[in-house]
C-alpha cells in the first residue's frame, strides 16, 4: 500500500497555514505574560536534552485533549487567552501541532521554526526537566 500524502507534503502544507517564529525571535518571547511556550516533546527527550524555561510541558499524544475544554483531561492554561507557542526538537511535530490546534479553533498559536535545535543554536537558555513530587 502505497500512502497518498508524505511528510514533505504534510509539512509544507502546516507552515502555509500557521506563524513560524524564528528562535532568535522566539527568545524575546520567553519572559512575555501573554505567550505560553509549550514543549510538545516525549519526557525522555526533556530529560535528556532539557527544556526552554519557563516551558509547559504539554506531551504530543495529549495536546488536544487538553486544549478541548469538552475533554475530561482539558487544562486550564489552555483557555487562558494567551498566545501559545509550541516547539518540539526541529520543528516537525511542533508545525504539525500547532496548524491541528489551529483547525480546533485555538488562537493565536504559533511554533518554533526549528525547534529545541534551533533554539539552543540561537543561544536560548536551557533547563533541567522540573521533577514532579511525589
Amino acid at each position: 500500500m502505497a500512502i497518498t500524502k508524505g511528510i514533505d507534503q504534510l509539512l509544507a502544507a502546516a507552515r502555509a497555514k500557521i506563524e513560524e517564529i524564528p528562535a532568535a525571535d522566539a527568545l524575546a518571547l520567553q519572559d512575555d505574560d501573554s505567550v505560553q511556550i509549550v514543549d510538545i516533546r516525549d519526557v525522555r527527550e526533556l530529560d535528556r536534552e532539557g527544556m526552554i524555561p519557563g516551558a509547559l510541558h504539554a506531551p504530543r499524544g495529549m495536546l488536544e485533549f487538553w486544549v478541548d475544554p469538552a475533554s475530561p483531561y482539558h487544562r486550564d492554561v489552555f483557555a487562558s487567552g494567551k498566545k501559545f507557542v509550541l516547539y518540539c526538537a526541529s520543528g516537525w511535530r511542533s508545525a504539525l501541532a500547532a496548524e491541528t490546534l489551529q483547525d480546533m479553533g485555538l488562537e493565536p498559536v504559533a511554533h518554533i521554526e526549528g525547534g529545541f535545535t534551533a533554539w539552543k543554536d540561537a543561544g536560548g537558555p536551557v533547563a533541567e526537566r522540573p521533577r514532579k513530587r511525589g
